[in-house]
């Protein structure tokens, strides 16, 4: 919070005042939580870990309101809470109107959120973990998406570390490169820490639309990608091993979800008249991109286009990026374990005594991650439906109902609907608002996470 005080000193508004006091009310309640249970047993298992992370991010998302409501940028609680928790859950979901006219330290505290939310501000806190003589592996598994988290490093303090600085890198690169364009260096700070985060939070009402710049959008679209990428990978593509970034099986679904879906729909625009040929492009290019990486930047109003379009986009929604990135979603991995154990349950019918396991990377899946995997489909599939009926029941009709429920599940941010591109969240029902913002978590940590807080035996000991 006090990082948005020299932002606001810089522009001379006349809100640094209520970031000091919204940093002071947060810290001078941490420090008494520390010294009222330091004290305590330092003993860490898996069901503190899940309980910390799920309660953490909560206190995160109630805390973060301040700044909103201090500088009175957001004045009703509730409207703060979602776009506070819409923020530390990278979902880019939005209730406000009129963007441009908040200060510049409200908008940078805004993005701020995302960037810390991306990575996962646990997953920061695992540096410090044994410095207070706890083990930070239950917190990892808890915190870090996809189902098999990877480790750079034996130790979780290290693999933090190595994620961190490879996250730093990836926005300072962003920030320069969108610099030496078009966009002003306040802009494409914030920018860059919303599009690493893949959160979709912009400086503008009209997202990236308010640059037509094709520069930009490439360079977006690009550093977007890599967000959306698997970290460890990235790791490997800095120390000049390509070759296990190609032979890397998600990958290769990653990029040729990404390149099919792409050319299809840039040739469904090309052909509709929706433009010449490199518009329908990098319009179609950005909106996959943005959309299966659930960052939610727009280029474009997708609810203009073709309804078979439309359709496209909303079933990419399904997606999420790949395992161990800063997207939301179901994530690649699990779509493609989902889509072999499906074939070859075709082949163990034809072939009933033969042993055919699901691969992936040349290596067998164990059938536990192949149980979670289709678990956490059907969960997610339930989830949806009856989170659809949900939203219906506060009048909202059954294109907004499907549209926000996927978007803030997904963390995606738009959706279809009253929720579109060029739409917000501000019309939707006050208890709505509340309900969406538990999606956004229950997204953000992977169903399981939080879901599981709520079953009688996680509480047995």
């Amino acid at each position: 919070m006090w990082l948005s005080i020299p932002v606001a000193l810089i522009f001379r508004e006349q809100d640094s005042l209520q970031f000091l006091l919204s940093g002071a009310i947060t810290g001078t309640v941490g420090l008494i939580a520390y010294f009222s249970t330091r004290k305590s047993p330092l003993v860490l298992n898996r069901r503190d870990g899940y309980a910390i992370v799920s309660g953490g991010w909560f206190m995160f998302s109630l805390f973060g309101t301040l700044p909103f409501l201090l500088t009175g940028s957001i004045p009703g609680f509730t409207d703060a809470f979602f776009e506070t928790t819409s923020g530390f859950t990278t979902t880019g979901a939005s209730i406000l109107n009129d963007i441009e006219s908040l200060s510049h330290g409200v908008l940078f505290w805004r993005s701020l959120t995302q960037w810390l939310g991306g990575m996962g501000i646990i997953l920061l806190t695992l540096i410090l973990l044994p410095f207070l003589g706890i083990g930070g592996m239950q917190l990892f598994t808890a915190e870090v998406p996809g189902p098999t988290p990877d480790k750079l490093h034996p130790h979780v303090k290290d693999t933090a570390k190595r994620l961190w600085f490879i996250y730093l890198i990836f926005t300072c690169s962003e920030t320069l490169l969108l610099w030496a364009g078009d966009m002003g260096l306040f802009d494409a700070v914030c920018h860059s820490l919303t599009t690493m985060a893949t959160g979709g939070y912009s400086t503008k009402q009209a997202s990236i639309a308010f640059w037509d710049s094709p520069y930009i959008h490439y360079v977006i679209t690009f550093f977007m990608f890599l967000a959306g990428t698997n970290f460890t990978l990235s790791y490997f593509a800095m120390h000049g091993q390509f070759r296990k970034v190609w032979e890397n099986e998600e990958f290769r679904w990653y990029a040729g979800f990404i390149g099919g879906f792409a050319v299809v729909i840039t040739a469904g625009l090309f052909f509709t008249g929706a433009g010449g040929l490199e518009p329908a492009f990098r319009h179609s290019l950005f909106q996959v991109v943005s959309i299966l990486t659930t960052t939610g930047f727009v280029t474009s109003d997708y609810m203009l286009w073709a309804p078979w379009l439309g359709m496209l986009i909303l079933i990419l929604m399904f997606f999420g990026g790949s395992a161990g990135s800063t997207g939301g979603g179901p994530k690649i991995m699990r779509i493609v374990i989902m889509l072999k154990n499906s074939t070859q349950e075709l082949n163990r019918m034809i072939h009933p005594n033969a042993m055919i396991p699901v691969r992936l990377n040349r290596e067998a899946v164990e059938p536990g991650i192949v149980t979670n995997v289709l678990a956490f489909i059907a969960f997610y599939g339930i989830i949806a439906v009856i989170s659809v009926l949900v939203m219906s029941v506060f009048g909202n009709d059954l294109d907004t109902s499907v549209g926000a429920v996927l978007a803030t599940l997904g963390n995606i941010g738009p959706g279809i609907g009253g929720v579109g591109p060029v739409l917000n969240y501000a019309g939707i029902h006050v208890i709505g608002k509340w309900f969406l913002s538990f999606l956004m978590l229950v997204g953000r940590l992977e169903l399981f996470t939080v879901l599981v807080l709520f079953s009688p035996h996680f509480w047995r000991r």
